[in-house]
């Protein structure tokens, strides 16, 4: 059970509300979308708030309008949204929290915010959009987008694939290899020349088997359905220092349940996208990997000390891997977090709700 929130002084939440001006036939239209609507001032204190985001709270208007925003949600959160706060702008952020309700139950939420001016000219004000998550967690009542859907067919398509090298490039790979081996009992004893490039035709033919195997593997990880998530993170990384030679350091603490399978499987085509990325562009000379569960979440994120990149200009290779990565996260009511800097290195921090 939540307290009530602290109420801020009628006299002071008048005069920033004064400076909002609102319009009767837009207050309506505010009032009854179907997404929590707020505006809220630069010390969070709640200015407005339309009915939607009262039902999420099971509050009643009154009690919403002069309270701190803040004090709807954990004390984790707290930290967060007020960092998000002092650093937004006209840009906008956006943050995944638990917004703590009347009755005590958690609601997934997804924060969304842009500052804007106020009328009076310097104060800062925040226009502010609540998403209730739940619905896009379980994966319900949603349509898939067309880039959800596609996602989807690439799912199938790496599927096909999959099983095409494993079931026929595998097999015929292992042929070749047995009869190499037969041709080189009928080389003479004494052609040593021979004998040394049969053996190296055998290597060869050894190293593209594996080369299959490992791209059958990544193209369709089975193994997730069965192993979980942090037995994939395990495998994966281990092949991933062995063949680049970039040092990496994998930190799974215990999970009390595992994830939804679309989820994980989302965070495990996360991870193969950032080590990807870190193999062909970042220069990175050591890698780190943590993986969590916080309260009603499980977070990953991926640490690399590479050249990293500026977010601001046009990049196509790294673009198309991180809309990928966002395309992935939101399908499973999950966010990404990308931070980067020429010179220092690139992290990527994926929230993934644990869900019923």
């Amino acid at each position: 059970m939540i307290s009530a929130p602290h109420l801020y002084d009628t006299a002071k939440v008048n005069a920033l509300c004064a400076e909002l001006t609102p319009i009767d036939e837009l207050s309506k239209l505010v009032a009854s979308i179907n997404e929590g609507m707020l505006i809220v001032a630069r010390d969070h204190t709640v200015l407005y708030a339309n009915q939607c985001f009262a039902e999420m709270t099971q509050l009643p208007i009154e009690q919403l309008n002069g309270a701190s925003l803040l004090s709807f949600f954990s004390s984790e959160d707290e930290v967060r949204l007020s960092s998000v706060f002092d650093a937004a702008d006209e840009s906008g952020s956006k943050l995944q929290v638990i917004l703590n309700r009347a009755d005590g139950t958690p609601l997934s939420v997804l924060i969304s915010m842009r500052g804007q001016i106020g009328n009076s000219g310097p104060s800062l004000t925040f226009g502010v959009i609540v998403t209730d998550m739940t619905e896009t967690c379980n994966g319900m009542h949603k349509l898939p987008s067309f880039s959800q859907r596609l996602l989807e067919a690439q799912e199938v398509d790496r599927e096909r694939v999959a099983l095409a090298l494993h079931g026929h490039i595998t097999q015929l790979l292992c042929a070749i290899l047995m009869h190499s081996e037969v041709i080189a009992i009928k080389l003479p004893a004494n052609d040593l020349s021979a004998k040394r490039d049969m053996k190296k035709l055998r290597k060869m033919i050894g190293e593209a088997a594996s080369a299959v195997e490992r791209i059958s593997r990544h193209l369709r990880p089975s193994a997730l359905n069965h192993l979980g998530l942090g037995a994939m993170l395990q495998s994966d990384t281990n092949e991933f220092s062995n063949r680049t030679g970039i040092p990496l350091s994998l930190n799974c603490g215990p999970l009390t349940k595992r994830l939804p399978p679309a989820a994980e499987l989302a965070c495990y085509r996360i991870l193969q996208e950032a080590l990807k990325n870190v193999e062909n562009h970042a220069q990175a000379k050591h890698v780190t990997i943590h993986l969590t569960e916080s309260g009603a979440f499980v977070e990953i994120s991926i640490e690399d000390d590479g050249i990293g990149f500026d977010p601001a200009l046009p990049n196509l290779q790294s673009g198309i891997g991180i809309h990928s990565m966002h395309e992935r996260a939101t399908a499973v009511g999950a966010v990404v977090r990308v931070k980067s800097a020429l010179g220092q290195g690139t992290s990527i921090h994926t929230r993934v709700p644990l869900g019923e």
